[in-house]
């Protein structure tokens, strides 16, 4: 915000300039012949009287509002996946754009959002970013095609939005490739059993990686159900029951994994000595603070967020608001190591 009094005369008076020579550079005029020194000049007198262009009349100039609105199904209240948020706001600020966030809860269906969606285009929001709670497909409420806007953490069942999501698969094989290397042939999966994607994009890189380095998957070393912890336990304990157990278990999460901790726990198999253990998600409460620490798969959140940003940025400097590839954009999962894995036991 400017300070109180000051105005570009006095911008143009301290830079020894025109005033439409300070119009032109804190405009960013692409077309005003400028010498960079004197450019630099006018943004340091500016900085130092406070000043900054006038947003209501660039409004009115170039009928934008400098304002990206942000729909945020639950994610406002969910610590990891709120740094969707950090990401766009620091990437917006970047382009010295403003956050407005509605956090709403999770509707009956996806269509229930048209009304939040409204809300946004009422204030005249320049685009809107659509972030889910957990990574799915969904009918895309219809008034986002009225403004440029972008899915994050989801896909658009129509395919009419860009949409970023994680690399779920490539997730899967970086955590499945990390105990391979370590020495680990039977390998347990704990799975969820929701019919999103990430259920069947991990277990489809779980089965890659194993068929890559020659190992035969066996079925009955993958097991699934709702993704919480005491699932995780039950699970894990089934599994590391058997005669035959693994010598490692990759989890659907990073909670699954903290339940597989109990259960190894209980049966007097200690981690990584005797089980070798990754998680996914990286939610750091849990994965940094299990003993010993968890190796985990990061959700790109932070990048997702960011990425929106640019791409509605991009499509709002395009002219026309529309974006004509709607293929998914998969963004890395990397994996951090931490002291889960180890070489498995000697017979």
């Amino acid at each position: 915000m400017s300070v109180r009094g000051v105005g570009i005369k006095d911008v143009a008076e301290r830079a020894g300039v025109s005033v439409t020579t300070v119009s032109h550079v804190l405009n960013d005029n692409p077309h005003a012949r400028v010498a960079p020194e004197t450019r630099a000049r006018v943004r340091d007198a500016a900085a130092e009287l406070g000043y900054g262009p006038n947003r209501m009349a660039q409004a009115l100039r170039t009928n934008r509002s400098g304002l990206i609105g942000l729909l945020s199904e639950e994610i406002a209240t969910t610590p990891h996946a709120g740094r969707i948020i950090l990401g766009a706001q620091e990437a917006a600020r970047a382009h010295d754009l403003t956050l407005v966030i509605i956090n709403a809860e999770r509707g009956p269906d996806d269509l229930a959002h048209a009304a939040d969606v409204q809300v946004l285009i009422e204030r005249q929001v320049d685009a809107v970013l659509y972030a889910t709670m957990y990574h799915r497909q969904v009918h895309a409420p219809p008034n986002l095609d009225h403004v440029p806007a972008v899915l994050i953490d989801a896909t658009d069942r129509a395919g009419r939005l860009p949409a970023v999501v994680p690399d779920e698969r490539g997730g899967a094989v970086a955590a499945v490739t990390h105990l391979v290397d370590a020495g680990h042939t039977r390998i347990g999966f704990i799975n969820n059993d929701d019919d999103v994607p990430a259920t069947h994009e991990r277990l489809a890189g779980f089965r890659e990686t194993l068929a890559r380095h020659g190992i035969a998957v066996d079925d009955d070393l993958v097991l699934q159900a709702p993704s919480e912890v005491h699932t995780g336990y039950e699970l894990a304990r089934t599994l590391l029951s058997r005669p035959d157990r693994p010598t490692a278990l990759f989890c659907y999460n990073d909670r699954m994994a903290m339940g597989a901790y109990r259960a190894a726990n209980e049966l007097g198999l200690e981690v990584p000595r005797d089980l070798s253990v990754v998680g996914f998600d990286n939610q750091e409460l849990i994965a940094a603070n299990l003993h010993p620490g968890l190796t985990t798969v990061a959700l790109p959140h932070y990048e997702m967020g960011a990425w929106a940003v640019e791409t509605v940025v991009r499509l709002l400097e395009d002219g026309d608001g529309t974006d004509h590839r709607h293929d998914p954009v998969l963004l890395d999962c990397p994996l951090i190591v931490r002291g889960s894995v180890a070489a498995p036991p000697q017979p």
